[in-house]
């Protein structure tokens, strides 16, 4: 990816001023979330998904969501879970948004009736704009690198492959840390960023200062 030649994303007018929001994904730990929490972050990512080393079960969930302070929301991201499960944690956790990190169609994610963002694995030949157009539902969609498997394992990709005229809102994930995110603000101007592994002491175990770093960094963009 050559940062010097990628093309500026168009904003709408009404963005200007616009505050980038911040997920923080991966939390496992009631301590994470309140440093996330108190750094400014506007909601943590709850993974449901069992292979990932950042699984969380219904009680930990719980148990991090009761954490939380006000104003700061919970995501609960499944990659290709069963219904039952979905509605399971809709239930007990009572997450703000879902995210749908799998092969999940549309009618998949709309089933539920609860708010969702829908994640799109960039890679060659990738049309975001007929996705988008598939998930006219979504709140936003969440771009994320192209790996196999499922998630982003934390690779970065080429940021000029998302269209500047994709009407729907977008959350910036792959890669992200500090050394980066600005950078990648100024080029994409999403309306949030999502970050895991590049905030993390260890797979799954947040650290409080790269939190605070990433969203100083982030913050310094928006300036």
């Amino acid at each position: 990816m050559n940062g010097d030649t990628l093309p500026v994303r168009v904003v709408h007018p009404s963005l200007s001023g616009h505050r980038t929001r911040i997920k923080i994904c991966g939390i496992t730990r009631i301590e994470d979330a309140l440093a996330a929490a108190q750094a400014g972050a506007d909601a943590i990512g709850l993974v449901f998904y069992p292979p990932s080393p950042r699984y969380v079960s219904v009680e930990q969930a719980r148990a991090i969501v009761g954490s939380l302070p006000p104003f700061v929301s919970a995501v609960a991201l499944f990659v290709n879970a069963a219904p039952a499960e979905v509605e399971r944690v809709i239930d007990r956790v009572r997450p703000a948004l879902l995210q749908f990190h799998g092969d999940e169609s549309p009618a998949d994610c709309e089933r539920f009736g609860h708010p969702y963002l829908r994640a799109a694995r960039m890679r060659d030949g990738f049309d975001l704009l007929d996705f988008a157009q598939r998930f006219s539902t979504s709140r936003a969609l969440l771009l994320d690198a192209f790996v196999p498997g499922y998630g982003g394992a934390g690779e970065v990709f080429d940021w000029s492959r998302i269209p500047a005229n994709v009407a729907h809102p977008l959350v910036l994930s792959g890669g992200l840390h500090a050394a980066n995110v600005t950078q990648a603000i100024r080029r994409v101007r999403p309306w949030g960023v999502d970050v895991s592994s590049g905030v993390e002491a260890s797979k799954g175990v947040k650290s409080a200062r790269r939190i605070a770093e990433f969203i100083a960094a982030v913050r310094a963009a928006d300036c």
